[in-house]
């Protein structure tokens, strides 16, 4: 399970950084095509620095004076974001088997 939120954490990592790479090329490529001017690029560029500067020393931390999600945090993630348990889908398997004994 762990493997699998690092895995996660760092997909979103990696995700983040092609955005930047793709918006400052997009800036790059605007001003190129005389779309915008260079001074407009230059500060679309600043403000797209300071605004992830601003989500990432905002954003989430992990650092070492943080504790490890444990089992029951990931038990009270899931139970939040709605997902079947394992109870839920063998009360769904009886009732599935039980129709289709029911049922011609």
């Amino acid at each position: 399970m762990n493997n699998d939120i690092k895995n996660f954490f760092l997909a979103g990592l990696g995700s983040a950084a092609y955005t930047y790479e793709k918006a400052t090329s997009l800036i790059d490529d605007f001003v190129k095509k005389g779309k915008i001017t260079l001074e407009e690029g230059k500060d679309l560029s600043e403000e797209l620095k300071r605004t992830v500067k601003e989500k990432k020393d905002g954003g989430p931390t992990f650092k070492k004076e943080h504790t490890p999600l444990t089992k029951e945090d990931m038990v009270l993630l899931l139970k939040e974001m709605n997902f079947a348990t394992k109870e839920d889908i063998d009360k769904l398997d009886k009732r599935l088997a039980h129709l289709e004994i029911t049922l011609p």
